[in-house]
């Protein structure tokens, strides 16, 4: 942080809890700060409470009568901006800066008519948000069973998915069903496609 310009730099997911982390933080930044930037670069996912993530980075600006910006997005995160009619670039720049109005709403409330082609894509970062919880619970079961980091964890599922020709939270849910005992095995083409995943990443 320079002396009176405070650069965090968010890494992984936004979801739940994160608006109370980046609350925590703001809180603590000293009384001489006279602007905060924030560098989304290293985020790759977020969720519906990475909205409300910048609601309270923008209230934070207008209490303290600081610039605040969110620059630096990529990937699913950029894509979730635009789809709800944000400024991918920085959703919290002030009106009329460089030619680009920001909406009147809070990215909260941000709503956008979209065309149909988009609709798809929409629905399918829903189903993405929607399955996260039990695509992260899978990965802490295979965390604990095999030792292995979050990331390892990650790649397991996701080759798993892709050898075997099986959507991500299908995978999730018959993993989860396995270790807790609470439903069927995974199907053989599953199984198949964990071990030849577990043996590429694990020692």
């Amino acid at each position: 942080m320079d002396a009176d310009r405070a650069l965090l730099t968010p890494r992984g997911e936004l979801v739940h809890g994160c608006a109370d982390v980046l609350a925590g933080k703001l809180s603590r930044l000293p009384a001489r700060t006279v602007r905060i930037d924030l560098d989304m670069s290293g985020v790759r996912f977020m969720d519906t409470a990475g909205l409300r993530f910048l609601d309270v980075l923008r209230a934070h600006g207008r209490l303290r009568s600081v610039p605040v910006t969110a620059t630096g997005w990529t990937g699913q995160p950029r894509r979730i901006l635009t789809l709800v009619g944000l400024d991918p670039t920085d959703p919290l720049r002030p009106p009329g800066r460089e030619g680009t109005p920001t909406p009147a709403t809070t990215p909260a409330e941000a709503t956008v008519k979209r065309p149909p082609a988009r609709e798809e894509e929409v629905e399918r970062l829903r189903a993405s948000i929607a399955a996260r919880p039990a695509v992260d619970r899978a990965r802490g079961l295979l965390m604990t069973a095999h030792g292995c980091d979050s990331d390892t964890a990650w790649q397991i599922l996701r080759e798993t998915a892709h050898l075997s020709g099986t959507p991500l939270p299908t995978v999730a849910s018959a993993i989860i069903a396995d270790a807790t005992r609470t439903g069927p095995h995974p199907p053989q083409k599953v199984r198949d496609a964990l071990a030849v995943s577990l043996a590429r990443h694990l020692p």
